[in-house]
This record gives C-alpha cells, structure tokens and sequence, in this order.
C-alpha cells in the first residue's frame, strides 16, 4: 500500500510539473505591443507606458502569471467595439485598479483593488470600450476619478 501511494504521488508531482511546462509555454507565445497613454485628471496630468491586449489570446492572458508591475505601467485591453465588459482575476498574481473607459476615453467607471487569483465577476456595469488597468492604489494615489480622461493612438483626444 505505501509503495503504491509513493507511486501515485510522484505520478502526480510528475504530471503537475508536465501541466505547469504546457501552461508556461502555452503563455509564452503571447506578446504584447506597447504604448504610450496620457491620463487627465482634476489633480494633473500623467503620463503611462501601456501594453496593448488587442486580439482575443491578448485580452485572456491580460496580466495572469505576472508578479510585479512598474508604477507608471499598465495594461490597456481595447475590445474593438463598445459593449458590457466582465473582468475577473484568475491567476493574477498583482492586485489591481480597473479603470472602466468610453470610446471617447472618459472613464466612465472604477474598480479598485482587485483581489488577487479571484474568480468573482468585475462588471464595467455599462458599456465600454477599453479597460486599463493599473497597480492598486494608483487611482488613489493619482485621485483619478469619472469623468477624467485618456488620450493616446487608440484613443482620440478632446476637441
């Protein structure tokens, strides 16, 4: 019975590591293209290095797996189209701030704080265009509110 146990359990130790193997590679393949956004605030203005999730394994991966992130650093997923949008954050190692943004670039809705690794629905609550999202604490720490604005290649600026 021991020797039987032992067995399974390297087994299992074994087909874990071959699972994690495919799950890395499988990510791997996914890469990024990188911009730059402006964001206008009531308290000034900031500028942001964005990567882009644009094509549908982009906007799956978004920041799974990641560790860390610069301050300054983001991830903007622009879904082609203006529709209702569900986050959530499965295997998302970093908590996060979700800035909910118009085609126009007004943000229209946040979500702060993003528990990391959970599976709970993140609703934009109305229909967007773009999701950022950012380091937690950023909105607080840049006091970014509705109403303040993005402007970058994928989004036009003010008139």
């Amino acid at each position: 019975m021991a020797l039987s146990l032992r067995i399974f359990a390297r087994s299992a130790i074994a087909a874990l590591f071959l699972l994690s193997l495919f799950v890395s590679a499988v990510f791997a393949d996914v890469s990024f293209g990188r911009d730059k956004l402006r964001l206008l605030t009531g308290a000034g203005t900031h500028d942001l290095t964005v990567e882009l999730a644009v094509d549908p394994g982009q906007r799956e991966q978004g920041l799974m797996y990641r560790r860390q992130m610069a301050p300054d650093h983001g991830m903007l997923f622009d879904f082609g189209e203006t529709r209702r949008v569900m986050m959530w954050m499965k295997n998302t190692y970093l908590p996060l701030d979700m800035l909910f943004v118009a085609r126009d670039g007004t943000v229209r809705t946040i979500h702060e704080n993003a528990v990391p690794l959970s599976e709970a629905i993140i609703d934009s609550g109305e229909p967007v265009a773009f999701v950022l999202e950012l380091n937690a604490g950023t909105v607080k720490r840049l006091g970014i509110k509705p109403g303040d604005r993005l402007e970058g290649a994928r989004i036009p600026a003010a008139n």
